[in-house]
Formats: structure tokens, C-alpha cells, sequence
């Protein structure tokens, strides 16, 4: 008996491998089954075909698909450059400013002079909009100052690589800032130029054939209102010419509101140059603010009209000979401009309005250039007794006539261009 028992288990040993090779064999066939398409032959002679179920498609018909079918979909490519949108993910490091550290005060020394802004190249801007119209305008920072690191979260990240970014005391910010209430951040800029820096999209398209020539106009005030008219009005550019206060001086930053990065600025020209920057065929129209051309034209004081101011008008003619009472000494020496009003059409063709300062008023050159043009003078008339207007009013009102003008002939032109394609 435990013979047998020996041989019984021995014999069940020895048929257990060919029970698992056979299950193993099945279960191949069976697979091979569920791969493969089946043809099923009926009593009637028909013969059809079983595609496999639904699942996995065969390796030989994935084999022989095209390759549309063999391409499945897939979600689209996540873009390889995407702008950070976190500070986390943005990776920017930041310095804390140690007691006595000189950073901060010595760039506030370099952007607060005139003639150190000139030769480093650098401005200053103050305030979160300011400095995020600055970048996204392309231009370019150098150093940032800020008293709370959420100031620095809330502008465009992306254009902050490679920025010196400092963290400072909100007092050390106020001690240096020139508004009444800081904003806490302040930045060091490469001085803007013109022809690389990025306009708006909806700016670019409003533009129109209007430019703002500033003559001697020292008060940054009204050089920062007259580039915030120009960029309302859609002028293509501005030209400010020698003896015009810095445009990137800070109150006349304050003063613009952002429109340095809303319009070109084109800044410290001489009269010789500055035609080239006009498009072709500009006329050049000279602001009248007081309505005084016929007494300018006789007197022997004209400057003190503060119609003309120019040392070669001052080389050429000495008043102090023309005392004498004898008009034909002072003939001559203006250009003959001729005066319309202000809201006569005067953009038929591309045109630039010169505003002058209101203590010195235009130049010489800017008469010469307007005569040389085929311009005129545009008189803005004023109730007697008032001497003039404000040079910052003046430009408003006259560029956004430019643009109310040039806004009614296009709606002309569109309405005569639907009346020629209609119906009889």
C-alpha cells in the first residue's frame, strides 16, 4: 500500500507538468481566438467573418492601419515657453537691504539729476502702474525697491529675469519719493528709446497722421499734460525740441500718467534734425493763443508778446536801434504766416501742432519751419482781457480738433464708399 501510495503521488508528479503545459496551451488558443477575426462557416455555404470585440485593436490590423487611424488622440502639447504666473513658479530671489546700505540712495542720486540721467541713461519711476505700463512697453528695469513683497507680486513677472530686486524700510522709500503718498516701490529704468519700445495694440490702431512739436516748454507740468493729451488724442508722436524740460523727469512722469509708454517720445532735438522726423508732407501749424499776429508784426517789442524767443533773432535785430520809431527796421524779419481759427479744416493733409512755452512762447525756427511747410498760424480765440492760455490747454484743444476733424472725414469717406456700393 505505500508502494502504491508511492506511485500514485509520483504519477501525479509526473502529470502535473503536461496539465499546466496543456492549461497553458489553451489559454494561448484562446487568446490567439480573441486576437485573431474568426470565420464562421454556415450550412448555407455563407461565410463570415467575427471581428474581435471591442478592447485592444489586433497587433497586424494596427499593423496595416494608416496612420490617422493608428494615431490616437492625445491631449495638445503644453507650451514649451509659458509665462510664470506665480512667484514660486517665476523663481525670482529677492535681497534685503541691511542697515546702512548705500543701494538705494545712491541710485535715487544718480536718477534725480538731469545731467547724471543723461550720461548713465537711466530714469526713475515710482508706483505700480507706472511700472507696469513700463513693462509692458519693453522697457528695461534695473533695479527694483519695494517695501512689501506683494508689490512686486502684482506686476509682470516674466519681465522680471534678471532684475536686481531689493527689498527695503518703507521710510527710506519716503524719505526719497516726491509723492505725498509712496506707493512703496520704486524702479530704476534704462532710459527708454522710442524706436524699441512696444505701443499698445489698441493705441497703434487709433494713431493718427497728428504729431505735437514742443517748443521751449520748461514746466514739467505742462509737459506731462501735453503728452497725456497727445496719447488721448492719438498722435503718432511727439518731438520735443532743445530747451524743453527733461520728458523723464519725474514730475513730468507724474504729471503723464503713463503716456510716455502709450506714444512716442522723441526728446531733445534741434531745429535742424527735427524735420526729418516728420512724415512727408507735414504741415506745421503754430498755436495762437492770444490772437496778437498783426500787432506782432508791427511791433518793435515783438518777443514781448512772448511770440518769438531766439538768439538768432537776437543777433540779426537790435531792438534797442529799432526805438527810433521807423517801422521799416522790423519789417521783414517774421515770417508771413497767415491766422485761421482753430476749428477751420486744417488736416488735409499729415500736420503737427507746435505749442510753445508760455514765457517765451515759439521760436523763430518754428515760424520759419511752419512758413517753409505752407502752415499757418490757428487762433484760438479768448474773451478780451484774457492774455492767453495755458500752454497744456492750448495743445488739448488743438489735438483733439485735429481729431474730431480727422474722426468726421473718415466717417464721410466710409459713408460715401456704402452710397457707391449700394442700390441704385
Amino acid at each position: 500500500m505505500a508502494a502504491l501510495g508511492r506511485g500514485t503521488r509520483w504519477g501525479a508528479r509526473a502529470l502535473l507538468p503536461s496539465l499546466q503545459s496543456w492549461e497553458l496551451s489553451a489559454r494561448r488558443w484562446v487568446r490567439a481566438l480573441r486576437r485573431r477575426p474568426v470565420k464562421v462557416i454556415f450550412p448555407d455555404g455563407r461565410v463570415e467573418e467575427q471581428k474581435p470585440a471591442p478592447g485592444k485593436p489586433p497587433r497586424k490590423a494596427a499593423a496595416e492601419a494608416s496612420p490617422q487611424e493608428r494615431r490616437a488622440p492625445q491631449p495638445p502639447p503644453r507650451p514649451t515657453a509659458q509665462a510664470p504666473r506665480t512667484w514660486e513658479e517665476s523663481g525670482l530671489r529677492y535681497d534685503k537691504a541691511a542697515p546702512g546700505d548705500k543701494r538705494l540712495s545712491s541710485a535715487m542720486t544718480i536718477v534725480k539729476s538731469r545731467s547724471f540721467r543723461e550720461k548713465q541713461g537711466k530714469i526713475l519711476l515710482e508706483g505700480r502702474r507706472l511700472i507696469t505700463d513700463a513693462l509692458r512697453a519693453d522697457a528695461v528695469p534695473q533695479v527694483l525697491f519695494f517695501s512689501r513683497l506683494e508689490y512686486i507680486k502684482e506686476l509682470p513677472l516674466d519681465k522680471l529675469k534678471g532684475v536686481s530686486l531689493i527689498k527695503v524700510k518703507f521710510e527710506d522709500i519716503k524719505d526719497w519719493s516726491d509723492l505725498v503718498t509712496p506707493q512703496g516701490i520704486m524702479g530704476v529704468f534704462a532710459k527708454p528709446d522710442a524706436t524699441k519700445m512696444k505701443f499698445p495694440e489698441t493705441q497703434l490702431h487709433q494713431s493718427l497722421p497728428l504729431l505735437l512739436i514742443c517748443d521751449n516748454l520748461r514746466d514739467p507740468g505742462n509737459l506731462g499734460t501735453a503728452l497725456r493729451s497727445a496719447a488721448g488724442a492719438g498722435c503718432c508722436k511727439v518731438l520735443l525740441t532743445k530747451g524743453c524740460v527733461d520728458a523723464w523727469e519725474p514730475k513730468v512722469l507724474r504729471a503723464g500718467m503713463g503716456a510716455h509708454f502709450q506714444v512716442p517720445v522723441i526728446n531733445n532735438l534741434d531745429w535742424e534734425s527735427l524735420p526729418g522726423y516728420l512724415p512727408p508732407d507735414t504741415r506745421v501749424f503754430v498755436a495762437d493763443n492770444c490772437g496778437l499776429h498783426a500787432q506782432a508784426q508791427k511791433s518793435a517789442s515783438a518777443s514781448d508778446h512772448g511770440w518769438v524767443s531766439s538768439h538768432q533773432l537776437m543777433k540779426r535785430h537790435k531792438y534797442e536801434e529799432e526805438e527810433d520809431g521807423e517801422p521799416e527796421a522790423s519789417e521783414g524779419w517774421l515770417p508771413e504766416l497767415e491766422v485761421q481759427s482753430y476749428d477751420s479744416d486744417w488736416t488735409e493733409a499729415p500736420a503737427a501742432v507746435v505749442i510753445g512755452g508760455e514765457t517765451h512762447g515759439v521760436s523763430l525756427e518754428s515760424l520759419q519751419l511752419a512758413a517753409s511747410t505752407g502752415g499757418r498760424r490757428l487762433l484760438i480765440p479768448v474773451v478780451p482781457g484774457v492774455d492767453s492760455l495755458n500752454s497744456a490747454m492750448a495743445a488739448s484743444i488743438l489735438l483733439f480738433e485735429g481729431r474730431r476733424q480727422w474722426r468726421a472725414k473718415a466717417a464721410h469717406l466710409s459713408r460715401e464708399r456704402s452710397g457707391l456700393g449700394g442700390p441704385p
